[in-house]
Order: structure tokens, then sequence, then C-alpha cells
């Protein structure tokens, strides 16, 4: 038994082609909308540049549903927002999500049990799950995750990891009963007695996934899954999800009031 902590890596963002954008700007007007980004070299100075793609993503999406790049290409508006936050906020106050559906996040989740992630999978819309596969995945360890709590008491810690190690101690004898190592076992004989294997191994067992999640999605999962009421290990999980995509896109998680682990929005079920 090896003990563990559920990690967060965030391993994919948006990326907008700028060129693009402005190609696209041409035909309709409102290049001045593009002006306001320094379009030097964007490789080499994006971060001094202050271009956040999801951010950019999102108001794009925005701005082509009322043409609103600039007064007078719509009509209709006579008036925009040039502020960006306060074009987004906007956008979360008026319930206008469906934009949010185009700005996608990828995270390896690491260590995170099944517990979690049986959980994890009742959010389905705007979500992408690849998860570690116990079928072909052979266990010679039962990582594990302990919460505060749980290790702060002798007796249960003694008691679990006995469990953990004798657990862990059959998974070895069943690979070594089966020859699973010997010359010439064919994979999907490996593959069939590993399937086997793993329905002795704990349902607190760390796994790991990548999850793709759209930022309307993430808005509702995060509050949802810090919740007081949430699983523990969940909220932990979410917690740091929240941290890293505020980060990556202030304006549209920076809204959220945290206490205690609990993420609450200003502007809830965008």
């Amino acid at each position: 038994m090896r003990s563990v902590e559920p990690q967060v890596f965030l391993i994919a963002r948006p990326s907008v082609d700028y060129d693009a954008v402005a190609a696209y700007l041409t035909e309709v007007g409102g290049e001045a909308w593009l002006q306001k980004f320094d379009r030097g070299d964007l490789d080499s100075e994006l971060a001094d540049k202050g271009l956040n793609d999801p951010q950019n993503l999102a108001e794009f999406a925005g701005r082509l549903c009322y043409r609103s790049w600039e007064p007078g290409l719509n009509p209709n508006v006579t008036r925009v927002r040039v502020d960006q936050t306060e074009y987004l906020q906007n956008i979360l106050a008026s319930l206008h999500g469906s934009v949010l559906e185009h700005v996608s996040f990828s995270f390896a989740l690491h260590n995170v049990s099944r517990v979690a992630t049986h959980e994890l999978i009742r959010h389905r819309p705007g979500v992408a799950i690849s998860q570690e596969s116990l079928r072909f995945v052979r266990l010679d360890e039962l990582p594990f995750w302990f919460p505060e709590w749980a290790r702060e008491d002798e007796e249960l810690m003694k008691r679990a990891t006995a469990v953990l190690d004798d657990l862990e101690a059959f998974q070895l004898w069943m690979a070594d009963h089966f020859g699973l190592d010997e010359e010439g076992v064919p994979f999907h004989e490996k593959k069939h007695r590993t399937s086997f294997m793993r329905r002795f191994a704990p349902e607190g067992v760390a796994t790991g996934l990548v999850w793709t999640a759209n930022v309307r999605t993430l808005r509702h999962t995060i509050e949802a899954r810090t919740a007081d009421g949430a699983e523990e290990e969940i909220r932990l999980l979410f917690d740091k999800i929240g941290s890293v995509v505020r980060d990556e896109a202030p304006a549209l998680f920076g809204d959220y009031v945290v206490e205690n682990g609990t993420w609450t929005p200003r502007w809830r079920k965008v």
C-alpha cells in the first residue's frame, strides 16, 4: 500500500488563431476589436502581451452573436463594452452560457480513486473522459488516499493499512499463480486474468484519467462538487481544479467566493 494525494495537471487549453480571426473580421467588419491585442510576435511574447486565449475565444463567440465588434456594424447596437472583464461579466450575469461552451480545458487527474471517478462521470454534458482501465493495467500495488482525519486515527490507520497490505499481497499472489509473467502468455489471457484480479481491488484504489470540460460545465461542476455536502475527495479535487482555471481565466472564474474549500459563484447556472 502506498499513500498518495490527488493531483491535477492542466494539459490542454484553448489556442486562438489570431490570423484567422483577423481574416474573418476583414470580411464582416470589426477589425478594431483585434487592435486591442498587440499582434506582434505572438509566440515569444504571449505572456507579456496579456493574450488570454480562453477569455478571447469566449469574447469572440459572444460578440459574433450580436456583431458587436464595434458600434454601427449592427444598426441595433449603438455602443459596446470595451473592457473584456466587464464584457465577460455581463455574459455571466445575462446567463448567456452557450458561448462558454467553446472554451474547454483538459486535465490529467492523477491518484484519484474510483470513488471520485464514479461520481465524476455523472457530469456528462460538455465533457470527455478517458480513464485508466484496470482490465488492461495490472495492479502490483494499491495506491490509496486517506483524508487528514483518518490519518490522525492511529488504530484506524493500523487496521486499514493491514487490509490494504493483504489485498496488495493477494494481487501479487494471483499474478504469480496465473503465471502472467511467464514467457509466451498471450495478451488476451493476461487481459482475462487481469480483469478478474481487479475485482479484489478496493473502490478507493487510486487511478488516473484525462478529463476535459468546457467552461459552462466547469462552472457548474466546481460549485456542485465543492459544496459542503459533496464527497470529501472530490471536494479536494475540484478545489484544486477551481484554483487552476481561475488563474487561467480570471474573467470567467473570478466571481467565485471561496470559503473553507466551498466555491460559490456570483452567477449560477449560466
